[in-house]
């Protein structure tokens, strides 16, 4: 999705009027400029609120964990399903959201994935079962699946290419990156009210939204041919989860135990099951050759480095600075919120720098800074991290290691894609990222569970957790080094060499 506002960003510094600049003879002219209408500001409006609404979810029922597992009675363990329950659902099925939409109709789709995420959040308000929020919030998932990839597709056929889509994609990208901060300070806010006011508040917004888009959102008509990988989806999802659940479960019940070796070996069926499908259906969800291509490879990878570490970390410092600290959840939003400040209002200002210094050294800079701040937080804090000296500057390493890399990263996987795979290599990375950040966070639940220390009352029992996310920073950090080195000239002369950045 923000690879096409990076491009958009470079456009509008560089775009000059037309009317200076005399075509050559011969030449297509650019289409006119597209006129702002208020129903096109309507347009831009409903898709900017869901972006929003989907941003916001996730940090607000982040502060909310350790409130829902005092009053509903779950455990660490459980509280992560909350989390992962979210980000599976989203990961599992978004490329197969963006094809639906391609499929069934943009806005038929879009709709109807919003008055479901409405509904879940109105049930996930409601509930008084551990179980059933963790479905809610599956389901909430699977809805931003359908509406992330819709959104965007709306926009980009709404809007004409050139500067009435440029400007459109940048009012998008700054809704989508301060969501999330947003989200910070209003779920510690509404935490204080109680935990279920962060599920029940998006609801009316969600259904203004859905007012708005039957009125304003055009209609169009599905695509004449194509299919669905449903079982690719399906396969997919299952596996994924699966793996997430034997992670999370294994070291109560055992790594040897036959419930546990029976898991691992129908999690890693259904995912062989998923890459024979994909080698065999007419429409896969993922084209595998598209993995051969080494800055792609290398950008999954860096997105789960940089989602798996950022999101495992944010979900043990919440449970520390409220369970163990006893801080309120607005005066732990507040102590978290600097790194959301740094990814917001940084996002706009990456597109410039990519252009000036490539996709490489920005990714290099955003694993090098997440590295420095892990490390710094593992150097300092003890079993009582002090706020101003280790937590505060370790936010702000991540923060500005999520700004630069984030963007950066989504750049590097679509950089000299087809035009009719933008699609596909984007929806890949994205899926990278949440599915890796859903097994990394399981192997964190699992170590600060098997970590707890009776009676103790610091930071000991996360110290593990914390070891596990920097060596994955650094391990995104090194992949991104190894093919500077490669490239070193050999003292020896030789005969020319393809292109590393492409093979």
């Amino acid at each position: 999705m923000h690879v096409h506002v990076l491009s958009s960003d470079v456009a509008i510094t560089d775009t000059s009027p037309a009317s200076t600049v005399r075509p050559p003879a011969g030449a297509v002219r650019a289409p006119a400029e597209q006129t702002w209408t208020p129903r096109l500001w309507g347009v831009l409006a409903v898709l900017c609120a869901v972006l929003f609404l989907d941003a916001l979810d996730v940090s607000m029922v982040g502060v909310a964990l350790p409130s829902i597992g005092a009053e509903l009675g779950l455990s660490t363990t459980s509280l992560q399903w909350i989390v992962n329950g979210y980000v599976l659902g989203y990961g599992g099925l978004l490329l197969l959201g963006g094809r639906t939409a391609d499929l069934l109709g943009r806005r038929r789709v879009f709709l109807t994935a919003l008055a479901v995420f409405a509904v879940a959040s109105l049930v996930g308000g409601l509930v008084n079962d551990g179980t059933l929020l963790i479905v809610t919030r599956f389901v909430k998932g699977l809805a931003a699946a359908f509406t992330a990839p819709t959104a965007l597709s709306i926009l980009t056929t709404t809007f004409h290419e050139g500067p009435a889509r440029n400007r459109a994609l940048s009012v998008f990208s700054v809704f989508g990156a301060s969501g999330y901060s947003s989200g910070l300070i209003l779920g510690g806010l509404l935490t204080s009210f109680g935990w279920r006011w962060t599920f029940l508040v998006p609801v009316p917004l969600a259904a203004i939204a859905l007012v708005a888009g039957i009125a304003l959102i055009p209609r169009d008509k599905p695509a004449a041919d194509g299919g669905h990988d449903l079982v690719g989806a399906v396969t997919l999802t299952g596996g994924m989860l699966l793996a997430v659940y034997t992670v999370v479960s294994a070291p109560d019940r055992g790594w040897l135990d036959p419930v546990t070796l029976g898991s691992v070996v129908l999690a890693a069926a259904l995912l062989a099951g998923f890459l024979v499908t994909e080698n065999r259906v007419r429409h896969p969800l993922i084209r595998l050759g598209i993995l051969r291509i080494g800055p792609i490879v290398r950008a999954n990878l860096s997105m789960i480095a940089l989602f798996g570490s950022y999101l495992s970390f944010q979900f043990m410092m919440t449970l520390y600075l409220q369970d163990v600290l006893h801080w309120s959840p607005l005066k732990m939003a507040m102590g978290l919120l600097p790194a959301g400040l740094l990814v917001a209002f940084a996002s706009p200002f990456v597109g410039r720098l990519i252009d000036r210094y490539g996709t490489s050294r920005l990714i290099i800079s955003s694993m090098t800074s997440l590295s420095l701040g892990y490390g710094w937080f593992l150097a300092t804090a003890g079993n009582a991290p002090h706020y101003a000296f280790t937590i505060l500057p370790t936010m702000l390493f991540l923060g500005g290691g999520f700004a630069f890399g984030f963007s950066s990263i989504m750049a590097q996987a679509t950089d000299g894609i087809d035009d009719s795979e933008q699609g596909l290599a984007s929806g890949l990375v994205q899926t990278s990222g949440q599915v890796g950040a859903a097994l990394v966070l399981a192997v964190v639940t699992a170590l600060v569970a098997g970590g707890t220390v009776a009676g103790g009352d610091g930071f000991a029992e996360f110290h593990a957790g914390v070891n596990l996310v920097s060596a994955v920073a650094v391990v995104g950090l090194a992949l991104n080094l190894i093919p500077l080195l490669r490239r070193n000239p050999s003292p020896a002369p030789a005969p020319a060499t393809p292109d590393l950045d492409h093979a």
